[in-house]
Formats: C-alpha cells, sequence, structure tokens
C-alpha cells in the first residue's frame, strides 16, 4: 500500500515572509511553529547560518 505525499511548496496561507515554515510544516504535519522556533534559534548565533538557509530554502522551494 502506498500513500502519496504532497509536494513541497512554500505556504500562501501560512506564512509571516515567504511561506517557508507553513509550507515545511505542511508538508510534515506539524505545526509551524517549530520550523519558526528552528529559523530563530539558527538566527542567533550572528544571524548568517539562519538568513542563509532560509534564503535557499525560498529560492529553491515553489510556491503554491
Amino acid at each position: 500500500m502506498t500513500t502519496q505525499r504532497q509536494a513541497l511548496r512554500r505556504s500562501k496561507s501560512n506564512r509571516m515572509i515567504a511561506g517557508v515554515c507553513g509550507g515545511l510544516a505542511e508538508f510534515f504535519g506539524i505545526s509551524s511553529f517549530w520550523f519558526r522556533l528552528a529559523f530563530f534559534i539558527a538566527f542567533i548565533p550572528g544571524g548568517a547560518p539562519g538568513i542563509l538557509i532560509y534564503l535557499i530554502a525560498m529560492i529553491m522551494i515553489p510556491s503554491e
């Protein structure tokens, strides 16, 4: 039995900036709060790691 998974897309309804966290949350079936918290923690050590990861995800993940 195979289950079909929804494609990873940036969310248009669950977004704060570009919908990356909302899209990841919808894809994995968990609250977007956890992805936002993870990106916030990645922003803390100087900001560069979190911003870079977010920008790469924003460019690579297509919008809905």
